[in-house]
């Protein structure tokens, strides 16, 4: 069954996780309105593919800049730093595998039903450095 949050303004889906995948993926949704940007970040434990749906997302991932539309993917192996941002005047969706699972359980535990409400920031924290995820930088770092 499809779980449904919201986390930093993004509406995130998850499709299958840990309980459906036996631990080996985790399958997200997420719809990101224009101007959403993510922290500089790394995971240091799993890689993450993005698989973009509609609109347009632009990927920084290490030394690399990279503007995905529609059909195109990009994979970010573990251990690289990235950020990933919708600069257009529509919205993004994308797919994101991330693998093995863990990133599902950051979204379930921090994620709220409540568009407008605010995540818990020392959860986050607690539950990004129990999965192995750093924060590098603030969006637009």
């Amino acid at each position: 069954m499809t779980q449904s949050f919201w986390l930093f303004g993004s509406r995130l889906n998850i499709l299958a996780d840990h309980t459906t995948t036996g631990g080996q993926y985790d399958l997200i949704e997420g719809y990101f309105p224009p101007g959403t940007q993510t922290p500089l970040h790394r995971h240091t434990r799993y890689s993450e593919q993005l698989y973009v749906l509609e609109g347009e997302f632009t990927v920084w991932a290490g030394e690399n800049k990279l503007v995905l539309s529609a059909g195109e993917s990009f994979l970010i192996a573990p251990g690289t730093p990235h950020a990933i941002g919708v600069f257009t005047d529509r919205p993004a969706r994308g797919l994101v595998v991330a693998a093995p699972s863990s990133f599902a359980r950051l979204i379930a535990s921090v994620g709220t039903y409540d568009e407008t409400a605010t995540p818990d920031i020392a959860l986050f924290e607690r539950i990004s450095a129990e999965i192995g995820d750093e924060i590098l930088g603030p969006p637009g770092a």
